[in-house]
């Protein structure tokens, strides 16, 4: 598809629900480090929310892949994310956001822009969020934060310090590091059972 910098790579997870219960849009790690849309949590996270009823559309940001311009600090790793919805995004349609990591943060700013433009995510999942190192907003109360308890990059107590004014649960993964090693099947479970779907109707 077309993004703000070039042509932008995408995966799509079909959920076996029909009619789909809403769209989610999920943002992978930093691309500096390795980050891309087929990273292993990225992965899990959209076969969960394909569980759940949502199509899942993963994406690389700019200059990962196929993806065509160049990494812009995160500046236009959000734009990017915002062009995905637009795209993939049906009027009125629910809309799930998860991000990992950086892609915590590209998915909490995408959510803050969404809410200022009258058109809200249903949910958030924020995976590892990398509030370390990037300016993380705050989130809806139901957001889903989930953490490991040993992560090597992100550190849990910066990730509590984020959200401890804001009265934010944390669920924390016992001696899991960034990126969940030996327990993708976990977090798939964590995410998918703390959703409470609605039945499609």
């Amino acid at each position: 598809m077309a993004g703000p910098a070039g042509a932008l790579e995408l995966a799509l997870d079909d959920t076996p629900v029909r009619p789909p219960r809403g769209l989610a849009v999920l943002c992978h790690p930093h691309p500096l480090h390795g980050g891309t849309m087929d990273n292993k949590v990225i992965a899990t996270l959209a076969r969960g929310l394909a569980a759940l009823g949502y199509d899942a559309v993963r994406f690389n940001y700019r200059g990962v892949g196929a993806s065509e311009g160049r990494w812009d600090e995160g500046r236009g790793e959000v734009d990017d994310a915002i062009a995905v919805v637009a795209a993939h995004r049906a009027p009125g349609q629910a809309l799930a956001l998860g991000g990992f990591s950086f892609g915590g943060f590209v998915a909490a700013q995408l959510a803050q822009r969404l809410r200022t433009d009258g058109a809200p995510a249903e949910r958030l999942v924020l995976v590892g969020p990398a509030v370390a190192t990037f300016d993380m907003p705050p989130v809806a109360a139901d957001t889903i934060v989930v953490h490991g308890e040993a992560d090597e990059v992100v550190p849990l107590a910066s990730v509590l310090d984020w959200a401890r004014p804001q009265a934010l649960p944390i669920t924390v993964v016992p001696g899991a590091g960034h990126f969940f090693h030996g327990q993708l099947t976990l977090l798939k479970h964590i995410v998918t059972g703390a959703w409470h779907p609605r039945a499609p109707t």
